[in-house]
């Protein structure tokens, strides 16, 4: 946002920048989003031991994924109306205690369908974690220096999470099982209960957005739909026509019950702008491309290597670790390349990632390891180049009077694009005993990728906008 600065203004930031900021509410914050990051990426290299012992099938197996991020998805659109009308750090709370509960649901979890559910609960407390804490982090922070530097340390911590979790996870479920990931999260929720309440004052809104229960309740049914359709669709072609008109209809209706509300949650009004447009189809390449890719890349390490789970969990550094370390590489990238060119190159990084993937299986059998390790380099560097500087782009091309409007409806898309793309590679997935079988889901994810490059060159402008 714009905004005129008046005489005293310079002297106020000059003051600002003196001040000390403590750290400590923005680390009591961060640590609850730290959680529900390590978390999804902890459990994404336990998924096949999980997968193993419960007799889940390929569909059962993504489910354990969907579930969370299904969840997850709807409660946002609620999550922040009730913050904002209860309190945010009272909302903060109550979801981390639903964390911990749902948690462990999970390690107690005796088959598939307990597991996803106890998994749908932790989405559900997750959202709640997420949006209370971004917004109190910018009640904490009022000045615009200190409320950035407290999102640089959210940004670090939840790099951390994203990069090291699959890491951690494999080696907590290597040598103590599965089980033993979600209680982890017991001690960890403890903690912010108890240093939140310490360090963070509640807040919350004189005049706070009605709840749409409703518009979270048909989004969510438009995804289940969708997504069943896609799982079920290979055995069953007519329920997946079915399944998948049925949640074209629910999505219009969505569309249609957003447009009629005063204030809508989400507006999908704010993807007519061009570049907005291009944006969306962005945020579900990479969502498409890398996040959900990188759920798959688990069993096929260990069908294609024989891999332990810990073992996996290291080599599966090669696909994450740039996630924290490129970041600040692709700030300057846009500067110097500007908007479209930049995006071309990471998404072009994904795409050849994912045909090196395929020109891994085609080439031996097994594959070469050090040209999947390649494989698995080039999508987690277009994925790092690419995924932070999505929302600076959100930013900088939505029209002023949509900005808040457009980061809002990106988190939507962003999580409702992971989702469906989990379901929709697993239905490319025959079977997760061969390797060869993963030729083409890799071939889909390269495709999405090779979508999202070429709307980045028709659709974003050239040069970076001013913020």
């Amino acid at each position: 946002m714009n905004v005129e600065m008046s005489p005293s203004q310079p002297q106020a930031r000059s003051m600002e920048t003196a001040q000390p900021i403590s750290m400590w509410p923005a680390l009591a914050l961060g640590l609850a989003g730290f959680l529900s990051n390590f978390d999804v990426t902890a459990v994404v290299v336990a998924l096949p031991a999980i997968s193993r012992e419960l007799e889940l099938g390929i569909a059962g197996y993504a489910w354990l994924m969907d579930a969370y991020s299904l969840a997850f998805t709807g409660s946002l659109l609620v999550a922040g109306a009730l913050s904002d009308r209860y309190g945010r750090r009272k909302a903060m709370l109550r979801g981390n205690l639903v964390f911990a509960a749902a948690s462990l649901m999970c390690a107690l979890a005796w088959d598939g369908l307990s597991l996803s559910l106890a998994r749908a609960a932790q989405g559900v407390g997750a959202a709640f974690v997420i949006t209370g804490g971004i917004a109190l982090i910018a009640t904490t922070y009022p000045q615009a220096v200190s409320r950035t530097r407290a999102f640089s340390w959210l940004g670090v911590m939840s790099g951390i999470a994203m990069a090291l979790g699959p890491t951690l996870g494999g080696i907590v479920a290597s040598w103590f099982g599965w089980r033993w990931i979600f209680l982890a999260n017991i001690p960890a929720c403890a903690l912010v209960a108890w240093s939140v309440p310490r360090v963070v004052n509640d807040a919350r809104e004189a005049l706070p957005r009605p709840v749409d229960v409703s518009g979270m309740a048909i989004l969510t049914g438009a995804l289940f739909m969708l997504i069943e359709s896609l799982l079920h669709g290979r055995s069953s072609p007519m329920a997946f026509w079915s399944g998948s008109g049925f949640a074209i209809l629910l999505l219009g209706a969505f569309v249609l019950q957003q447009r009629r509300r005063a204030q809508p949650i989400f507006d999908p009004a704010v993807f007519l702008n061009r570049a907005m447009a291009g944006i969306a189809l962005l945020l579900t390449s990479v969502s498409i491309g890398y996040w959900a890719l990188l759920v798959y890349l688990p069993p096929f390490l260990a069908t294609a290597f024989g891999l332990s789970v810990d073992a996996g969990g290291i080599v599966m550094l090669a696909a994450t670790l740039p996630m924290l370390l490129l970041p600040p590489v692709g700030g300057r990238s846009v500067t110097a390349l500007g908007w479209r060119r930049h995006f071309v190159l990471a998404l072009s990084l994904m795409t050849t990632g994912s045909a090196t993937f395929i020109a891994a299986l085609i080439s031996n059998d097994p594959p070469p390891s050090w040209l999947v390790v390649a494989a698995m380099f080039l999508s987690g560097t277009g994925a790092a180049l690419a995924h932070p500087q999505l929302s600076g782009a959100v930013v900088a091309l939505a029209p002023i009077e949509q900005a808040g409007m457009a980061s809002a409806a990106t988190v939507v898309v962003r999580q409702a694009s992971f989702a469906i793309g989990i379901a929709a590679l697993g239905a490319l997935l025959s079977t997760a005993d061969r390797a060869d079988a993963y030729m083409l889901l890799f071939a889909g994810a390269a495709m999405v990728c090779g979508l999202g490059t070429l709307s980045a060159v028709m659709l974003l402008p050239s040069k970076p906008l001013p913020l």
